[in-house]
């Protein structure tokens, strides 16, 4: 039987189909893709994760808890996440609230990259350097908030978290492209030659600003509309359907890491390589992907309650098993430390991913209208904050604990403690909404906020956060260490 070729329309009716199915079923255009480009740079600048690990531990002499400090500190740029919305929404820059910080964001990523390599020498220009690089993405993170979270607000409970996944997926597909290469460049190039390399990834941000639509504006600074927002913005959060589960998801992100202890062991007491931890960076690349899949396609309508309840007892009996490792059990066992290792990542990533999936359609839906953006950007600030705290008392339970760069005796404890304290914010449970239906606030005043304005009239796509506000592969410890600020 002769088969007749499909007709063009069945040809962009499939076509059709199979982008809105890679889409989430989120309608396709330039402006969708431009954004999930700042997703994509985001995981992308994983290429310098390990660098940095590296480079602070190997070129500047210092210590797990150090480190943990560092990094606590230089993730700052995340805590003033409203504060740079209402910059950008109430000072255009060259006649765009949009662009141009679009624009400036991915500047001064690539001139922080650029210090990293070239004039970075101490610990304090380092945090420093970081933190630039910090405050890039932030920003870029806020233009993407102040565009797309109005239409994630207004999602329908069948399609709830598709925004969301369809952002980290994006994210975790930028990981993947460079996970490998982030270990295997450090086996045959410098720290400082990688840095130079990721500088050229921020520039993606300022090419793809035009994308952006958005006319331009001849307003300049409007400190009546901050002050307007900071009014809405003061209503908004004294309601207790916003602020208790905003606390919960202080408490939850809180406690301890034992990351930084954690990459130290790795890399000193196993004698883990740059290429191997390239690997496990790929593997949990994978796994971040897979816990989004399953997220979206089994677990986006369950309630917030429910997935965070049985969410936060298994990563905490689930991160129990680094204890093995810790031990070195496994070699009692028989299982090598390598293969043991990326076994623990991938099911431990899962879970954190899928754990956190939750976190983002919880801040969307608490976002009354008319300060949309800000105020999400606020929730996203406030899990900032909290991660800030977990990287300090990290860093201070390594002191008190004696663990050192060559001092691995009570690393157990560290690990029992941190994923003994995961289960603090169980018995606050009941301050989240009891359902995923849309959490109906009272509204803090008409929706004539710039952000509201802008949001309505370009949201395309969806919401993003920090990438502090990621999953680490498990809540006490990760092979290997998420310290560089990239969401």
């Amino acid at each position: 039987m002769l088969l007749l070729p499909a007709t063009s329309q069945q040809w962009r009716d499939s076509r059709n189909h199979l982008v809105k199915r890679l889409l989430l079923g989120n309608q396709p255009s330039l402006e969708l893709m431009a954004i999930l480009v700042v997703y994509f740079v985001e995981g992308i600048l994983g290429l310098a994760r390990l660098a940095v690990s590296f480079f602070l531990k190997d070129d500047l002499g210092l210590g797990p808890a150090h480190v943990s400090a560092l990094m606590g500190v230089a993730a700052l740029p995340w805590m003033v996440k409203p504060f740079l919305g209402f910059v950008s929404d109430g000072l255009p820059l060259f006649g765009y609230r949009r662009r141009s910080y679009l624009l400036l964001s991915g500047i001064l990523g690539a001139l922080a990259w650029v210090a990293m390599a070239t004039i970075v020498q101490t610990a304090t220009t380092a945090m420093l350097a970081i933190a630039l690089a910090s405050l890039s993405i932030a920003i870029s993170d806020v233009i993407a908030d102040s565009l797309v979270v109005e239409r994630a607000r207004r999602e329908a409970l069948a399609q709830v978290g598709s925004l969301q996944s369809l952002c980290w997926g994006t994210t975790a597909l930028g990981g993947l492209t460079t996970a490998y290469l982030s270990g295997w460049l450090l086996e045959h190039l410098t720290t400082q030659t990688v840095f130079l390399i990721t500088a050229s990834f921020p520039l993606l941000v300022s090419l793809i600003a035009g994308l952006i639509q958005e006319a331009p504006t001849l307003e300049t600074a409007s400190f009546s509309r901050i002050r307007q927002q900071v009014s809405q913005l003061r209503e908004a959060v004294t309601q207790p359907s916003i602020w208790l589960p905003t606390a919960f998801l202080f408490i939850w992100q809180a406690t301890p890491t034992a990351d930084a202890a954690f990459f130290f062991f790795s890399t000193n007491a196993l004698g883990f390589e740059p290429e191997f931890l390239g690997r496990v960076r790929l593997v949990t690349s994978i796994a971040a992907l897979i816990g989004v899949w399953i997220f979206q396609r089994f677990l986006k309508t369950v309630p917030f309650r429910v997935i965070f309840g049985w969410s936060t007892v298994l990563s905490a009996v689930l991160g129990m098993t680094m204890l093995i490792l810790v031990t070195h059990t496994n070699r009692v066992l028989g299982i090598d430390d390598r293969w043991f290792s990326l076994g623990d990542s991938l099911v431990l990533t899962v879970m954190g991913q899928i754990a956190y999936m939750p976190v983002l359609v919880l801040a969307a839906r608490l976002c009354p209208p008319g300060i949309e953006a800000t105020l999400f950007a606020l929730l996203m600030s406030v899990t900032n904050l909290a991660s800030v705290l977990s990287y300090e008392t990290g860093a201070l339970l390594m002191q008190g604990l004696g663990i050192s760069e060559h001092n691995f005796d009570r690393l157990w404890l560290l690990v029992v403690i941190a994923n003994l304290s995961t289960l603090l914010p169980l018995p606050f449970l009941r301050w989240l909404p009891a359902a995923n239906a849309q959490i109906h606030t009272a509204p803090a005043s008409p929706p004539t906020s710039a952000i509201g304005e802008a949001s309505s009239t370009t949201a395309l796509s969806e919401g993003s956060s920090s990438p502090l506000d990621r999953p680490s592969a498990s809540p006490a410890a990760s092979p290997t260490a998420e310290l560089m600020m990239t969401d």
